[in-house]
């Protein structure tokens, strides 16, 4: 089992930044790939972002490439996504995710996190 916990997320204006962290235990070692994905009041949940918790490498959705970027600290076990130059369309709930069953951007993974609010005013 791995548990997930999200922080950072507020309320900021429009061209802003936030920085969330995601906080994981337990099993981390059988972490493959971490993500993170959103989901807006009456929209599909979608991904954001993902990186391989040891090769580094990352991915991103097209309507943040340039603005978020996603890093993880395996020492303290974290991931991070900051997100600069936020638009009220960047509006969600995001969650963490790790270990999907298929794609790095499909919704499948094994474990999320609670989520966190980020509320970008115009």
């Amino acid at each position: 089992q791995v548990q997930l916990v999200e922080s950072g997320g507020g309320l900021v204006q429009a061209g802003g930044s936030l920085r969330l962290s995601c906080a994981a235990s337990g099993r981390t070692f059988s972490t493959t790939l971490m993500g993170w994905f959103r989901q807006a009041p009456g929209k599909e949940r979608e991904f954001v972002a993902a990186t391989t918790w040891s090769g580094g490498r990352t991915y991103y959705a097209d309507s943040v490439k340039g603005r978020f970027t996603i890093s993880r600290d395996n020492a303290k076990n974290t991931m991070y996504l900051q997100m600069n130059s936020l638009k009220p369309e960047d509006t969600a709930v995001y969650n963490c995710a790790a270990d999907p069953r298929a794609g790095y951007y499909s919704t499948t993974y094994k474990y999320w996190g609670q989520g966190t609010q980020v509320t970008v005013s115009s």
